[in-house]
């Protein structure tokens, strides 16, 4: 059969052959069947979820060397089922942004300057103020002598990134505390 020949056109060749579809090795070309995705290279495979909204999507994150190369849809996950939204899909830009901030940076007040503090210490101060703010503003009783023990003190805001275990979690802790100003951002 001549090189020119109608016989040889790729559509004549893949209807005859045992690949109608054209799904076969022989429609790869040598580059292609060369080529491997980011995720063959990684050390290990972490299941998270996504940052960005209630929903919490469940992601695998691919990390090489202890630094995410990809991140995907996770299958497994029952309500997003391995889909991304465009965020979702881009949060490894979220995780490796070259100007994200690693550091705990905390400005004294009246202060210009930003001063970085370990987490031990950063911790201590959010715990003191807590506490403070809980005992300056706490009530046993209320203007007619009813118990309430509570403290005006404090108030808890949710977020809609967290999921729903993780805000059942944080309302326990915020009555527990006494707080009565207990709100969600999904109902603002």
């Amino acid at each position: 059969m001549s090189r020119i020949s109608p016989l040889n056109w790729p559509v004549l060749r893949q209807l005859r052959g045992a690949d109608p579809f054209a799904r076969g090795e022989h429609t790869e070309s040598t580059r292609t069947q060369e080529m491997e995705g980011r995720i063959a290279e990684a050390d290990r495979v972490v299941k998270s979820v996504c940052p960005y909204c209630a929903v919490g999507c469940g992601q695998r994150v691919y990390v090489k060397d202890e630094k995410v190369i990809q991140i995907e849809g996770d299958p497994d996950s029952p309500h997003s089922r391995g889909r991304l939204c465009p965020k979702g899909a881009a949060s490894e830009q979220l995780v490796n942004a070259p100007n994200r901030l690693t550091d705990i940076l905390y400005r004294a007040p009246k202060s210009k300057e930003w001063v970085k503090l370990d987490r031990e210490t950063a911790l201590e101060m959010v715990v003191d103020r807590f506490m403070e703010a809980r005992a300056n503003g706490w009530q046993d009783v209320d203007e007619k002598g009813r118990p309430v023990r509570r403290t005006m003190g404090i108030a808890g805001l949710g977020g809609a990134a967290m999921d729903n275990e993780e805000n059942y979690l944080i309302k326990k802790l915020w009555t527990a505390s006494g707080a009565v100003q207990i709100e969600n951002q999904a109902r603002i």
